[in-house]
């Protein structure tokens, strides 16, 4: 079983619609590291879903609801770290505005 460690939604710029931003594809993913950081004047909020394979983005898998960020806040969402998602699933997230926040995440894959 070889597992690796893996920058697994490299530093990007989160988007204001609901988007897929990693998927474990062959592997088992558990997320050790989630941070965004608001990069605006104003508050910003983020949500987070950790989707099953093959299902959408809902209030059923909805881990983060609009987490609130000040101006210049980084915050390392500790409700995702341990969080396994199995081959097929995926992390989606949704900014209220878009080029205000950057997101990252770290993990570790476990290949199937």
């Amino acid at each position: 079983m070889a597992v690796t460690v893996k920058n697994i939604i490299p530093a990007k710029e989160a988007e204001s619609s609901q988007t897929a931003q990693y998927t474990a594809t062959n592997c088992r993913c558990i997320i050790d590291k989630f941070t965004a950081t608001n990069t605006s004047a104003g508050s910003q909020s983020l949500s987070v879903n950790l989707v099953a394979a093959s299902g959408t983005a809902g209030n059923d898998n909805l881990i983060v609801d609009a987490r609130m960020l000040a101006a210049g806040e980084t915050y390392t969402f500790p409700e995702l770290v341990g969080q396994v998602l199995d081959t097929g699933s995926f992390i989606s997230t949704i900014a209220s505005a878009a080029t205000s926040l950057t997101i990252r995440a770290s993990g570790r894959e476990i290949a199937a």
